[in-house]
C-alpha cells in the first residue's frame, strides 16, 4: 500500500474536519470507500463525480492533518484504497457527534413542544448557524432559488426568506455544488467577507438589474483611513457589512448600493 500522505507521526486533529461546515457528504464519501475499497465506487454510491471524491478526501486529510486513505496502485484489480486507523478513527468520532446532536435536538424539541412555553423563532436553526465559526462578517440565511450549471461552474441563485428585496448569486464550482448536495429548496447559508463588499453612493448606480446589487439604508459607519466601514439594512431588515472609499461622508440613513462579485459568496449547507 502506498499511504495518500506520509504524517504518521502526526496526532489527528479530527475536529477541524468534523467542525468544517461541508464535511458531512465528504465524511459519506470517505464512509463509502471504507466499505467498498475504492474511490470510484464511493462516488457513484454518494452520486458524484471522481473528481469530487478526491477533493473531498484531500480537504479532509488537509484539516485532519493526517492520511485518511492507504492506496495501491494498479495491480490486476486496478488498485483500490482502504481507510487508514485514523480514517476510521475520525469516521468513530464522527458516529458519536451525530448521535450527540440528534440528542440535543430531540431535548430541544420536547422543551418547545405546544404548551410548553415555546419561543418565537427557530432555535434550533439558530443554534446550527452559530455553529460555523468564520471570520466572514456577512453570514445570511438563504434558500436556493435555481441553479444554472455553465461547464465546471454553476451559478447558484438564492433568496432570503421574508426579504423580497434581497436575492443573491453564488459563482461555484460544480465540484462544490456535488459535495454540497445543492438543488432548488434546499436552504443554506451564504457568507461573504466584509472587504468584498463594495459601498457605493446610492446615485452612482443607474440600475440595480445585476446581481448582488441592492440599494440599502447606512444604520452605522466607523471611519478609518483606507475607507469606511458601513453596515447597512437591506429591505427591512437584513443586515450587509461593506466598505465605502475615503470621503464619502456617510451617515446614519445615508442611502447607498451594496455590491459584490459572484465569485465572493461562499455557500454553506448546515
Amino acid at each position: 500500500m502506498i499511504g495518500a500522505m506520509q504524517q504518521k507521526d502526526r496526532t489527528p486533529s479530527f475536529m477541524e474536519a468534523l467542525g468544517h461546515v461541508q464535511s458531512d457528504r465528504r465524511l459519506d464519501i470517505l464512509r463509502q470507500i471504507g466499505e467498498l475499497g475504492s474511490i470510484s465506487k464511493a462516488a457513484r454510491a454518494v452520486g458524484v463525480s471522481y473528481k469530487a471524491a478526491w477533493q473531498a478526501v484531500d480537504t479532509l486529510t488537509n484539516l485532519s492533518g493526517v492520511a485518511l486513505l492507504d492506496r495501491a496502485v494498479g495491480g490486476r484489480g486496478g488498485g483500490g484504497a482502504q481507510l487508514t486507523e485514523e480514517g476510521r478513527q475520525l469516521l468513530a468520532a464522527a458516529q458519536a457527534l451525530k448521535s450527540a446532536r440528534a440528542q440535543a435536538v430531540h431535548s430541544m424539541q420536547d422543551q418547545a413542544a405546544p404548551g410548553k412555553g415555546a419561543a418565537k423563532g427557530n432555535p434550533l436553526a439558530a443554534a446550527a448557524r452559530l455553529a460555523v465559526r468564520t471570520s466572514m462578517r456577512n453570514q445570511w440565511p438563504c434558500v436556493v432559488s435555481a441553479m444554472d450549471v455553465q461547464g465546471h461552474l454553476v451559478r447558484v441563485f438564492l433568496h432570503a426568506e421574508g426579504v423580497p428585496d434581497f436575492r443573491v448569486c453564488s459563482r461555484i464550482t460544480l465540484e462544490s455544488a456535488e459535495l454540497l448536495g445543492l438543488h432548488k429548496g434546499i436552504p443554506v447559508q451564504a457568507l461573504c467577507k466584509a472587504t468584498a463588499v463594495a459601498v457605493l453612493p446610492a446615485s452612482s448606480v443607474s440600475s440595480l438589474a445585476e446581481t448582488n446589487c441592492w440599494s440599502a439604508s447606512v444604520t452605522r459607519v466607523s471611519r478609518g483611513g483606507l475607507g469606511d466601514e458601513v453596515s447597512a439594512t437591506v429591505g427591512k431588515r437584513l443586515q450587509v457589512v461593506g466598505f465605502s472609499e475615503p470621503g464619502m461622508a456617510l451617515r446614519a440613513n445615508s442611502k447607498v448600493v451594496m455590491r459584490i462579485d459572484e465569485s465572493a459568496v461562499v455557500l454553506a449547507v448546515e
